[in-house]
């Protein structure tokens, strides 16, 4: 039998119609499906990124939906998060750009909200942390701006997609082709991903996630992900692994050798993946979030897109600040650089298991 959370009876039963409950596996099915139907709702709000989270860094989740007369009219994907880095908190969700409450109408986007406080403020954790995409500050929560997502209509037409890159895109991406670089699709080059990714994630001094992660992606989604390996001869020189939402694709994790700059190779993959994504039927190319300032901002600011800020917000119970747990956080500033200095075989042992604290 689902249990209902104690928040049901914030709203009087004879107000309102929505009731609150936890999520059981016999409503997955009906959830994914109510996700896919919602404008706000995304890849992250799937439970196939539950699964994903759950099983590979073992955090806990706590996901609930509100239904009215038998039907999900809304959901709110959460999990619990508690160490020495971050403290007790709920996130909503971990890893991801995208998260929060996804709601069909007012009333259930309100009991849900209002259910997730209530989680937040019985549990005496330190904050609960909303990645909405948009909709706005809710109300006794505070903004968290620092994020900001790329995203660009893409044509049918491969070459309307090309002119509409700025010069000095266009200029790299013909740089890269006449070094030689080619593209090349498939999951069964993951091997060759995670070493670029590692090597990545070292130069940019932020531990690496664990190779399971991929495999769990891997095994749970399947076509609903794309792996793009670029190489020059039968060296790989970069990579990208990409989700697929509706009409949209979402590069999320990257990876590249210390080559790629030189050869542009990563404006030639992304441009690859632009090309393929168009031919394949696609029509929204998502190049996700980045932290304002940074160098990926900066990166993604040469492509000519549309550029939102995320309403990212938090929740405060015990703690008094919002927090800023990101590696350009100056706070860290030393770690990061003690970090690039390690060897590359360490930071691959090591990563996975500090990568858990910073969800």
């Amino acid at each position: 039998m689902e249990q209902v959370l104690s928040s049901a009876d914030l709203i009087p039963p004879a107000v309102s119609s929505v009731r609150v409950h936890e999520l059981t596996p016999a409503r997955e099915k009906e959830w994914d499906r109510f996700v896919g139907e919602q404008p706000n709702g995304s890849f992250f709000h799937l439970t196939g990124w539950k699964h994903v989270i759950e099983k590979t860094f073992g955090y806990q989740p706590r996901y609930s939906y509100a239904e009215r007369n038998g039907t999900i009219t809304g959901i709110a994907p959460l999990f619990y998060v508690s160490n020495w880095l971050v403290g007790r908190c709920l996130i909503s969700v971990p890893l991801a750009a995208y998260g929060g409450v996804c709601e069909a109408d007012e009333e259930s986007g309100c009991r849900l909200t209002e259910n997730l406080r209530e989680q937040a403020t019985s549990s005496g954790i330190d904050y609960l942390e909303l990645r909405h995409r948009g909709g706005g500050l809710l109300p006794g929560f505070h903004q968290n701006p620092l994020y900001v997502n790329f995203t660009t209509t893409l044509s049918a037409n491969p070459e309307e997609n090309f002119k509409r890159l700025p010069r000095d895109t266009r200029y790299m991406i013909r740089k890269a082709e006449k070094a030689g670089l080619r593209a090349s699709h498939g999951l069964e080059q993951l091997d060759v991903f995670y070493e670029l990714f590692a090597q990545s994630m070292q130069r940019h001094g932020t531990p690496v996630f664990p190779r399971t992660l991929f495999e769990n992606l891997r095994e749970t989604f399947g076509n609903k992900l794309d792996l793009l390996m670029i190489y020059r001869g039968s060296q790989a020189v970069s990579g990208v692994l990409s989700f697929f939402f509706r009409d949209a694709i979402l590069p999320y994790y990257a990876g590249a050798g210390p080559d790629a700059p030189r050869l542009a190779a990563n404006n030639f993959m992304y441009w690859e993946l632009m090309k393929k994504a168009a031919q394949d039927g696609f029509r929204t190319f998502d190049f996700g979030r980045s932290k304002k300032h940074t160098g990926s901002y900066a990166f993604k600011s040469q492509w000519n897109m549309n550029v939102n800020t995320l309403d990212y917000q938090v929740f405060l119970v015990k703690r008094k600040t919002v927090p800023n747990f990101s590696p350009a956080n100056p706070k860290f500033e030393f770690a990061t650089r003690a970090w690039r200095h390690l060897p590359l075989w360490l930071t691959k042992q090591l990563g996975p298991r500090v990568v858990r604290w910073i969800p």
